[in-house]
């Protein structure tokens, strides 16, 4: 089941099926991604360049975002 956040300007989609826990997600942005928080996903701890940026190097494609119009 997928789960989304979302910031003004994006949604940012997790499809934990897919995720290969490479931990991409948190070397990149550790204040938004924290597996031990709940929600461990914080997108307002980012800018919109840096999400997308981050979005884009996920090995698996478990993130992905669609932009909010």
């Amino acid at each position: 089941m997928q789960k989304e956040y979302k910031t003004e300007d994006l949604t940012i989609i997790w499809k934990p099926e897919l995720c290969q826990h490479v931990g991409t997600c948190v070397r990149m942005l550790p204040k938004v991604y924290n597996p031990l928080e709940r929600p461990w996903c914080k997108p307002e701890n980012a800018t919109k360049e840096e999400l997308i940026a981050q979005i884009d190097a996920c090995p698996s494609k478990a993130l992905t975002y669609i932009l909010n119009k």
